[in-house]
């Protein structure tokens, strides 16, 4: 008699558990500590060597020759190493810094030694490349340079918590391996710059004392404003896109942006009479005319396009020749303005031009909406782009020879008087409290107003039941007509809306610009405001929101502003910039919750199944 032996097989108790992996950073070679203070003493080094002399000749831009008198690029440089010194001080736990860094330190402090780097060594390379090489550099220049490189070795190095990523397959191809081991490598590379938690709520404070810091933070931001409009060369402009992008990114990664969103949102209606108040102040910060006359472009692009928010960010209707309602504003106000080549012959006061302007924009988009908003998706958007250059090619050829002499055809309506409102002349200057407010200004305050009324509409229709009919539409149309909603009706209304903004900004363009011409609205140019860029601001700040489109259009008027002195690759520098920003943040700037789960869903799913239980 044989006895059988059974064994039985338990994997889970045959298989031992792993270790867990020690945590490292990208340069695992050196000690977290050592890593750490690096940091620290680059950030102190590269804020020491910035009183130093950088160049022995003052012909690089700025003058960098001087001591203890940081100027120019070392402005720029002092307030990343500041930012890269108080972030490491913070993550050592060093008491009254902490407040710095509620969302954790690390990710923030290795950001901040990026831009550090890359801001110092951009100046080190504009100053080797401009005066014939890096022999031209005082002490300080390579003191600074080595300061920050040490920095950034140092918060490189700092351990984080790697990523789970699966091996690569022996029986793949060779590129088939290439490729995974750049994604397990890229995985990695963003998890060393990822908060490793959501920032603390603030502690309860005196209404007085968060006011005081929405103050704060408004001035923070007129400052930055005001100096990106007031740099006076290129390397300096170019500089403060990488110190303000990286710098910011930082910022909001130390999450102090979340909390300054915080008070805000309690605060809301305060925190935009304030960020008014802080755009009022600009003009006095100028000491000309000049910037002012790049402030009301800005002031008329983001007006446009916080209209257009209301079609696409809203209601999901892409428009793809949004600025011919801008165009038929300004046309029909020109034509009311007692300009010497109106055929009309007429001079309305302003109330009476703009609501003419208003009107006839809110009247073409009604005549355009009924019969096209039936269609969806692409057809809409083909069909928009047609209207849009129908109207181009109409008042091109309204000049008396092709058809009736309305517009003066290529010439357009030239010789727009300034506006005259109750005696106060906008064509000149005036004086208030010492300061002198010039031309520009003085249309840069009437376009605030106008700016405040917009904000008002979108507001107030966004929060309304129209408002949320729009959001149904744009999430799930089929969805939403069987819940019994008039897509027809409601789109139309959006639609009509959002022209009639357009063409409130388009009256106050035409005298700005005291000249209207069929070039000045084109679908897609050099120079906004076009359609293209207009939608580009809508995505790129933020569709649905209130503020989004606002930064989108101001960054994408300054920027290509400043950036002609590329000549041609201008627009080429400017399209690999939004691709990379669309790549990385395709929420756009300021985004909405829902956005942001919807773009990144990956990142959010783990989360959402381990609670669910699934």
């Amino acid at each position: 008699m044989s006895t059988m032996t059974t064994i039985s097989e338990n994997p889970k108790a045959a298989a031992a558990p792993e270790p867990p992996a020690e945590a490292t950073g990208l340069i695992g070679f050196i000690p977290a500590t050592t890593a750490r203070a690096l940091t620290l003493g680059g950030g102190v080094l590269t804020v020491v060597s910035c009183f130093l002399a950088w160049t022995w000749t003052p012909r690089f831009p700025g003058d960098l020759t001087y001591y203890g008198s940081p100027a120019g690029l070392q402005m720029q440089v002092l307030v990343t190493g500041v930012l890269t010194a108080l972030f490491a001080l913070s993550s050592y736990g060093v008491k009254g810094t902490r407040w710095l860094t509620p969302a954790g330190g690390d990710a923030a402090l290795k950001l901040a030694a990026l831009a550090n780097f890359a801001i110092t060594w951009f100046t080190v390379g504009a100053i080797s490349i401009q005066l014939g090489g890096p022999v031209n550099l005082e002490p300080g220049g390579a003191v600074v340079a080595l300061a920050s490189l040490l920095a950034l070795l140092g918060a490189l190095a700092l351990p984080f918590e790697r990523p789970k990523v699966l091996p690569v397959d022996p029986e793949d191809t060779s590129w088939d391996q290439f490729k995974h081991r750049a994604g397990n490598g890229w995985a990695s590379f963003r998890a060393a710059f990822a908060t490793t938690g959501t920032a603390r709520r603030l502690p309860t404070m005196h209404s007085s004392v968060e006011i005081l810091i929405i103050a704060g933070v408004l001035a923070i931001a007129l400052g930055v404003f005001t100096y990106g409009v007031g740099t006076e060369y290129d390397e300096l402009f170019l500089g403060f896109l990488i110190t303000a992008g990286l710098g910011f990114a930082a910022v909001s990664k130390s999450g102090l942006v979340a909390q300054a969103t915080q008070l805000t949102s309690k605060h809301q209606n305060l925190s935009i009479a304030g960020a008014f108040t802080a755009a009022a102040l600009f003009p006095f910060t100028q000491t000309d005319d000049q910037y002012a006359t790049l402030g009301v472009y800005i002031l008329i692009f983001a007006t446009v396009a916080l209209g257009l928010n209301i079609v696409v960010g809203l209601a999901g209707l892409l428009d793809l020749g949004y600025v011919a309602f801008l165009g038929v504003g300004a046309y029909a106000a020109a034509l009311v303005s007692g300009a010497p080549s109106s055929p009309f012959g007429v001079h309305f006061p302003f109330w009476a031009a703009i609501l003419v302007g208003a009107g006839a924009s809110l009247v073409f988009g009604v005549l355009i909406g009924a019969p096209t908003l039936r269609l969806r998706g692409d057809y809409l958007a083909i069909v928009t782009l047609g209207f849009g250059e129908i109207f181009r090619i109409a008042v091109m050829n309204t000049d008396g020879t092709s058809g009736p002499d309305i517009t003066n055809g290529s010439n357009g309506i030239s010789s727009i008087p300034n506006l005259n409102i109750l005696g106060f002349d906008f064509g000149a200057a005036h004086s208030i409290a010492g300061f002198t407010i010039g031309r520009f200004a003085n249309y840069f305050f009437l376009m605030l107003l106008i700016m405040a009324v917009v904000v008002l509409v979108f507001r107030r229709s966004g929060d309304s039941r129209i408002g949320r009919a729009w959001v149904a539409i744009r999430e799930d149309e089929t969805a939403a007509l069987a819940m019994g909603i008039n897509g027809f009706r409601v789109k139309l209304i959006a639609f009509a809306l959002g022209a009639g903004l357009a063409g409130l900004a388009g009256t106050v363009q035409a005298h700005v610009t005291y000249t209207v011409t069929p070039e000045q609205y084109l679908f897609a140019g050099p120079i906004p405001p076009n359609s293209a860029f207009l939608l580009a601001a809508v995505v790129l700040g933020g569709m649905g929101t209130m503020s989004g489109p606002l930064v989108g259009a101001s960054l994408l008027f300054l920027i290509p502003n400043k950036l002609q002195f590329m000549g041609e690759y201008q627009l080429f520098a400017f399209g690999v910039a939004l691709i990379l920003l669309m790549r990385f943040r395709p929420e756009g700037i300021i985004a909405n919750r829902r956005n942001q789960l919807e773009f990144h869903e990956k990142d959010e799913t783990p989360a959402t199944l381990a609670k669910a239980g699934a």
